[in-house]
């Protein structure tokens, strides 16, 4: 980072976020604290490696952030009128990502001291900073959420994936059994799921998975979860549910997908598929393994019995 001019614009200064209805007075005063600097593209501002004295104003260019390592995605972009670098400014500790100017960027740096002094005479000034920080911890949540719930998604189908599978049964086993109620499993296959992809290719079939879950998904309740087990395999959790009507829900979801004959997709029209399904019963002390194992087993039978049937 060299030094370089900066010609003091107030009006430039009165346009950043950070001093929006800041007193003129009070930045006036401030305007000799800045110095301006130069970044070149990929250099690094900010490091968890070394203490932090400044806030930084972006003029120009765009810096990225990363947390962890340079080697992660990054979790933000910071465009013109951004500032960087609050966070280690509020508590004067090592900054918590790193910073990296992605391009040739342009910045004012302002030393900690010089704004706490401007702080106590200004009640704006800390409103902005709070808001700045309140925006970022929001940002932080939602890109927790974000990662959560992408974590326990099957990109493909939108279907829960087998890590939401363990969660959400140990979740449920739970408390069914301390309600003495029950829980059933569905296992479904699609039937000749090779021969379609072989006959109609690979991206045809992810159509047809889309349609399975689709289908599926739109006659659950909130409660029950529907996962992408594997390939072509899905499994469906039903809380509070007995066996007689779990066989009902099961034949109804098989025959939705059976009347399907053919339907539309971006690769244009193909053929519906059918699936074959297997019932267990949560029985005492059972884990999820042994319920995905009669499951399997009632999944096997009903494809013994010719598919595009329910056993269990």
């Amino acid at each position: 980072m060299k030094a370089s001019h900066w010609p003091a614009d107030l009006q430039q200064i009165r346009r950043l976020r950070l001093f929006h209805n800041v007193a003129v007075g009070s930045l006036n005063r401030l305007l000799k604290e800045f110095r301006a600097c130069e970044l070149e593209a990929g250099e690094v501002l900010l490091t968890p490696f070394n203490r932090n004295h400044h806030l930084y104003l972006l003029l120009q260019g765009q810096l990225k952030v990363y947390l962890g390592s340079l080697d992660n995605q990054p979790v933000s972009t910071l465009a013109a009128g951004d500032c960087v670098g609050e966070i280690s400014f509020i508590d004067n500790q090592q900054p918590s990502a790193y910073v990296v100017a992605t391009e040739p960027s342009s910045v004012l740096r302002l030393h900690r001291e010089s704004l706490l002094k401007l702080s106590e005479h200004s009640p704006q000034l800390m409103q902005n900073l709070l808001e700045l920080l309140c925006t970022r911890v929001r940002q932080g949540n939602q890109q927790i959420l974000d990662s959560e719930q992408n974590a326990n998604i099957d990109t493909l189908t939108g279907a829960f994936n087998r890590r939401w599978l363990e969660h959400v049964y140990q979740r449920e086993s739970t408390r069914c059994a301390f309600n003495g109620r029950p829980l059933a499993m569905l296992m479904l296959d699609v039937d000749h799921f090779k021969a379609y992809n072989d006959q109609h290719g690979h991206l045809a079939g992810d159509y047809a998975l889309c349609l399975v879950a689709n289908t599926l998904r739109n006659q659950l309740r909130p409660k029950d979860s529907l996962v992408r087990y594997g390939g072509e395999e899905f499994v469906i959790l039903l809380p509070e549910i007995g066996e007689e009507e779990v066989r009902r829900i099961g034949e109804r979801l098989r025959h939705s997908l059976e009347r399907i004959g053919s339907f539309y997709s971006p690769a244009g029209a193909l053929p519906g598929v059918t699936v074959s399904i297997g019932l267990a019963q949560m029985r005492p002390k059972d884990s999820l393994q042994s319920l995905i194992a009669r499951a399997d087993q009632a999944l096997y039978q009903a494809k013994q019995l010719g598919r595009n049937c329910l056993c269990g």
